[in-house]
């Protein structure tokens, strides 16, 4: 760089030296930015992987329930209302845990946040695990939903302010495939363990979360928003590499806070102005699609559905469960920049349809005692149509078109009101869905089918396509 500058400067004429030196340099360069490169996506790496283990965790809670229904209930002499509190309260835990996290992450730090979910999680897996009767095993299920509704906030934000831009879109997604993980982990220890041992395998991601917040760096864009200037330069350098340029990065970073804090800060009424409206509408929209299609009725209490359908257990169908979540989740990630959101969207809401149709009809069947030989065949193979084509596109789609249709200094507020809508939906389907199964097993799983035809209407009429478009041609879309 030295040496082509100065020549500028002598306008000399030095082309054989040239041809000499500039393989040379080129090669150097080369050597030292790939060192640097593996440096820093070392850091970024780790960083994630630490950040994920609140993911896990994330999954690890909300897939407790379902194998140990029966273990605790017949334990701890639980009837089916004081099951499915114990089952649905951890959504309320999680609905505090949202409206305050955004709160609780600018005041303590994205680290701070992490730690504090952890240690809520801690306490209530320990709850969990020495209870003699239903109010300490509903505290400790609170508290677990408490920490993971900050997880819920605070991981993807911590991943997005850390990656660079070539990563950011695949690191963000190891949030969902790690939830999806975590809670076929569950699904698949508590076939084998009991469930105060599993309430113990709980606590595995938090220590692990602990100890690796003591090694990775805080968010520089926090430490940026608070003007903790020297450790948002050591923070960024030590992700970026210690021989990186950052000035650019940085200058950018400081100039989108500037832009944040010139702009107005929303109220919850701004929301209802006829430019806001519409993406309101879609962004709720789909949260609401999401919950009433019954994901977690049938997730919650997947072993008891199983049993219900005359299997003699229920833990063939659970693992069967756990083990197709995972690889269709990452067939999804793969086919969300390919086939496009609405596509997406569409089929997986069709077969979450046909699958709890299938199911539907084998209850029915079962009911009038004719095709009895193929009633647990037929709702097992219902459930895991479900679940595979909820993996698909249900699960993540919707949270990534809220992230990506709200203009930015709405996008606080918008974003809390629909978690807090989509967090409200899991709790009223957690907590009736054994309600609704006493009722009719039939009629329940019909009734989600037909949410499902509503979806396919609603993403149909309503949401926009966003792959391959800005984050500005997304919203004039959107209020065309």
């Amino acid at each position: 760089m030295a040496i082509t500058e100065h020549r500028d400067i002598e306008k000399g004429d030095n082309k054989g030296l040239e041809d000499l030196i500039d393989p040379l340099i080129n090669d150097a360069s080369k050597k030292i930015k790939d060192c640097d490169q593996n440096e820093s996506i070392s850091m970024v790496l780790i960083s994630t992987a630490v950040a994920v283990c609140g993911s896990l965790e994330f999954g690890s809670c909300v897939g407790y329930s379902a194998p140990v229904q029966a273990e605790i209930s017949i334990d701890l002499n639980l009837s089916v209302a004081e099951y499915s509190l114990f089952g649905s309260i951890v959504t309320i835990g999680a609905m505090i845990g949202a409206i305050t996290s955004g709160r609780i992450a600018d005041t303590i730090g994205r680290k701070g946040a992490m730690a504090l979910s952890a240690v809520f999680c801690i306490a209530g897996w320990l709850a969990i695990f020495s209870s003699m009767g239903s109010l300490l095993l509903d505290a400790g299920r609170f508290f677990t939903g408490y920490g993971i509704g900050i997880f819920s906030f605070v991981v993807p934000i911590y991943i997005a302010e850390i990656a660079p831009k070539n990563l950011r879109g695949g690191l963000t997604t190891l949030n969902q495939l790690m939830i999806v993980t975590g809670s076929s982990i569950s699904f698949l220890l508590g076939t084998v363990v009991s469930w105060r041992t599993l309430a113990l395998t709980g606590l595995v991601p938090c220590i692990f979360l602990l100890v690796g917040l003591m090694f990775i760096p805080e968010s520089p864009r926090w430490l940026a928003k608070v003007g903790r200037e020297a450790e948002f330069e050591r923070s960024l350098r030590k992700l970026r590499g210690a021989k990186a340029n950052i000035f650019a990065e940085a200058n950018e970073i400081h100039d989108t806070i500037l832009t944040l804090q010139s702009l107005p800060r929303a109220r919850l009424m701004d929301l209802f102005n006829a430019k806001y409206i519409k993406p309101v509408i879609i962004a709720v929209g789909l949260m609401v699609c999401q919950q009433s299609g019954g994901i977690n009725g049938i997730g919650f209490y997947a072993s008891e559905t199983f049993q219900t359908a005359g299997l003699a257990s229920g833990k063939a169908g659970t693992v069967a469960y756990a083990l197709i979540q995972i690889p269709v989740t990452m067939l999804g990630v793969v086919l969300m920049d390919k086939s496009g959101r609405r596509v997406l969207l569409m089929v997986s809401s069709s077969g979450t349809f046909l699958g709890c149709f299938l199911t539907g009809a084998s209850f029915f069947f079962k009911s009038q005692a004719i095709f009895l030989d193929w009633v647990p065949l037929l709702a097992v193979s219902g459930v895991l149509v479900f679940i595979a084509s909820f993996s698909i596109g249900m699960g993540a789609v919707p949270w990534l078109i809220m992230s990506e249709i709200f203009p930015l200094h709405i996008k606080g507020a918008a974003g809390s009101v629909a978690v807090l809508v989509n967090w409200f939906g899991a709790w009223a389907v957690s907590y009736s869905f054994n309600f609704l199964i006493n009722w009719s097993p039939a009629g329940t799983f019909w009734l989600f089918s037909g949410f499902s035809v509503l979806t396919v209407i609603f993403v149909a009429k309503f949401v926009p396509e966003t792959k391959g478009k800005s984050l500005e041609e997304i919203q004039v879309s959107i209020n065309k």
